[in-house]
């Protein structure tokens, strides 16, 4: 009928209340697509910027409730992605910023909720923190409001994904607000927020030091039971990532946390799975914790996660087994106990999925330490689809695929099937990665390739001895090793070679 179009116009009248009962009324009816759409078109997200423009502490009444309308309506507005951007063409960040400085809760309250929705944009979350915001969500953390806290929180998880961020959020003291938001049981929502920027924040090690200080671990484990899944989720990221230090290994055994970390792997939403998977993984970096998790099935069902329909979890899934298989008991037998669990790795290097690909390739370099299961994976045809990944370009699949092919060597025979399958070729390239631990393992890779003659003659024809020498000065022990074995081999034939013509 018209009538959006005609409020937005009452944006420009003279009359201050009339714009603030606009901008009120735009807030409560923007609450579906087509709504904040017609606002954008007809021009009212910038005549709503203008309406924030007012100073934070000012006395003039009319002007601060205009500016908090104008902020109502924003947050509204923006829900989508189209007027997020409309909102920062309008030079919408700054004046948000300044009214962050507000004494005023019911005006915090709309600036830090659009500051929240449009923090899933990088341009906001690098315009948040370049304008100095951090430090003022961090500071009503301490405000008695939840709702307040909660969108305060639900911005520092979107921004936390930057480290100058996290650094932000720990100088000013923001860390122990957020463990204490985590007590807050009644309040799901508040709940979530506050675990998720625990979460976020402990991707620096400093921030999961501090955090040890508010016996973080304990709270954490406290809430991996009987809450709702967007709660859960953040909770298991955040262990993942408390889980890289040692003393938090044995931590989290002393306070229950692997059965209900195992608990939860029968759960369905990929990403509860994903961290929880990686916090298995971790877990299992410690043989303590390995015995419990394999006690309680737990490597059963995360090797059960690598038919789940999503890549990310079949990756998760992936290296976590990395950790599992290395620190069992006898891996070999708790490997060959998973009917058909081989062919499930082996099929997988036919995803097209890189991530998947690397997190295999690792998965095959633990498991191809023990002979027979070495065996069963080259029944299964594992050479082949090892030989056709070589074509890659991606470091992040080089290094894991050299090592794979490596280890998969101890099977004599593999050697030549490499070889007959093109794979020694392109693994030379890989020596001229720029990353280390590329070279490093196509090192080693080319020294068990190096024992079949007819991959000699390949990789001298590739010009593999030149790379090879300069790695001969590594100060790696084992890379030298591996790199003047291969050169041994290839030197080995060429005298053979020589001898023979001379007979």
């Amino acid at each position: 009928m018209g009538g959006l179009q005609s409020i937005v116009e009452f944006l420009d009248s003279p009359d201050k209340d009339l714009k603030a009962l606009a901008a009120e009324t735009i807030a409560n009816v923007a609450r579906f697509s087509r709504a904040r759409r017609t606002v954008r078109q007809n021009g009212g997200i910038e005549k709503l910027v203008k309406l924030l423009d007012c100073v934070p502490h000012s006395d003039q009444e009319q002007d601060v409730e205009a500016a908090r309308c104008g902020a109502l309506a924003l947050w509204s507005c923006s829900k989508s992605t189209k007027n997020k951007e409309a909102i920062r063409r309008a030079g919408g960040i700054p004046l948000l910023g300044r009214l962050l400085q507000s004494p005023l809760e019911n005006m915090l309250i709309p600036v830090v909720g659009t500051l929240q929705e449009c923090a899933s944009e990088e341009s906001y979350r690098l315009a948040i923190q370049t304008e100095g915001m951090i430090q003022d969500l961090v500071r009503n953390l301490s405000r008695d409001n939840q709702e307040l806290q909660m969108h305060c929180a639900s911005a520092i998880f979107k921004c936390a994904e930057d480290k100058k961020t996290r650094d932000v959020v720990r100088q000013h003291n923001g860390l122990q607000p957020l463990v204490a938001l985590l007590k807050e049981n009644n309040n799901k929502e508040l709940l979530a927020a506050a675990a998720g920027a625990v979460w976020k924040c402990s991707i620096s090690t400093e921030n999961v030091v501090k955090f040890q200080e508010f016996m973080s671990v304990e709270t954490l484990v406290g809430l991996l039971s009987d809450q709702p899944e967007a709660v859960l989720v953040n909770v298991a990221g955040a262990l993942g990532e408390f889980l890289r230090l040692p003393e938090n290994r044995a931590h989290i055994r002393r306070c229950g946390g692997i059965r209900r970390l195992v608990d939860l792997l029968s759960r369905t939403n990929q990403m509860l799975l994903v961290n929880v998977t990686k916090a298995i993984g971790a877990c299992a970096t410690d043989k303590e914790n390995m015995a419990i998790i394999d006690q309680l099935d737990g490597v059963r069902l995360v090797w059960s996660l690598l038919k789940n329909p999503s890549a990310d979890v079949e990756s998760s899934a992936a290296w976590a087994l990395c950790p599992c298989i290395q620190n069992a008991k006898d891996s070999g037998e708790m490997v060959r106990s998973f009917v058909g669990g081989l062919e499930v790795i082996v099929n997988l290097l036919k995803s097209t999925n890189k991530e998947v690909l690397a997190s295999i390739c690792s998965v095959i370099t633990k498991i191809a330490k023990d002979e027979e299961n070495l065996a069963v994976l080259t029944d299964h045809g594992v050479v082949p689809l090892l030989a056709r990944l070589t074509a890659t370009t991606d470091d992040g699949l080089r290094g894991p695929l050299a090592e794979a092919i490596g280890h998969c060597c101890r099977w004599s025979s593999n050697r030549a099937d490499f070889g007959e399958a093109g794979a020694v070729a392109p693994l030379v390239h890989f020596l001229r990665s720029k990353d280390s631990a590329v070279r490093r393992s196509t090192a080693m890779a080319l020294h068990q390739l190096s024992k079949d003659p007819l991959n000699i003659i390949t990789m001298h024809e590739k010009g593999v001895v030149k790379p090879l020498i300069v790695i001969m000065a590594s100060e790696d022990e084992e890379l030298q090793e591996a790199a003047a074995g291969c050169v041994r081999n290839i030197r080995m034939l060429a005298l053979a070679n020589m001898k023979s013509r001379s007979l």
